[in-house]
């Protein structure tokens, strides 16, 4: 792995990086959607819309990361095309990354390479104390997704097979046996949907921590197989279900469902930073 990540940071994402006069380094968004295994820009604008919003909430300016650089292509009989494209800075690149497709080999690799660089996504606690509801809900699914994906990736080194079996463990240890279909069917929202959308901030942040603190386990104890990575995520689960219990917070199956999803939020967020 640390041999292909080599190669990600050497031929991959560092070798399409640009400088220009000022010495300052910046990628093109037509060229990471490539390197990425993107091959149509529609789908790769989705990405770079939704990490416009993670550089919105996470106070940065968004015309700073995401500066747009549109071209003129030549195409058949010698025509010209004018064509979208983001002179983008090495956080937006960042952003994308962890918004992208994992199943696509170049982008788990970015992920990983991303995760052990020193640019991180934070907001201090002052910060994030000034974040409406939603903006709170947005931050935390955005750091719950990509905590999600180490976990994953942690999960299949150990072991895991099954994720769905064994993410319904954390959720049983965290939730007091219930899975992730009971806790749809309890917030009464379609299967189809991902029950993190329809979390408020405060239950996000308590699965938050359950993911982060079994990635940590799994690697710790060193777990090799399918059962006990299982069994250990159902107690990490219950054990901060007796945290929250006993420092006399809310129990995350009692804590209300959300009006709006997070999808809707995005969308919301979307036109508002379209207008900047």
């Amino acid at each position: 792995m640390n041999s292909e990540l080599e190669i990600y940071k050497e031929k991959n994402f560092e070798d399409i990086k640009h400088t220009n006069k000022l010495g300052n380094e910046y990628w093109e968004a037509r060229e990471l959607m490539i390197v990425l295994g993107y091959s149509k820009w529609g789908n790769f604008k989705k990405v770079i819309d939704k990490s416009k919003i993670a550089c919105d909430i996470s106070n940065n300016k968004i015309e700073e990361h995401f500066a747009k650089a549109g071209k003129v292509l030549t195409v058949g009989n010698n025509a010209k095309m004018d064509i979208d494209d983001y002179k983008l800075s090495r956080y937006a690149c960042y952003l994308i990354v962890q918004n992208s497709d994992p199943r696509k080999k170049a982008v788990a690799l970015g992920q990983t390479y991303f995760a052990v660089q020193t640019r991180k996504m934070e907001l201090s606690e002052e910060e994030y104390t000034k974040l409406s509801e939603d903006e709170r809900r947005l931050y935390t699914r955005i750091n719950v997704t990509n905590k999600n994906r180490l976990l994953a990736h942690s999960a299949k080194k150990a072991g895991v097979e099954n994720f769905g079996k064994f993410n319904n463990f954390g959720y049983m240890g965290l939730y007091n046996g219930e899975t992730a279909k009971g806790i749809a069917k309890r917030k009464k929202i379609a299967e189809k949907e991902d029950i993190l959308d329809y979390m408020g901030s405060e239950e996000l942040g308590a699965n938050l921590f359950r993911i982060t603190q079994t990635e940590a386990k799994l690697k710790k104890d060193k777990i090799n197989n399918e059962t006990d990575a299982c069994e250990t995520h159902y107690i990490v689960g219950k054990a901060i279900r007796a945290t929250i219990e006993a420092i006399g917070g809310n129990m995350p199956e009692n804590l209300p469902t959300p009006e709006k999803s997070i999808k809707e939020i995005e969308k919301e967020e979307l036109k508002k930073i379209g207008t900047k």
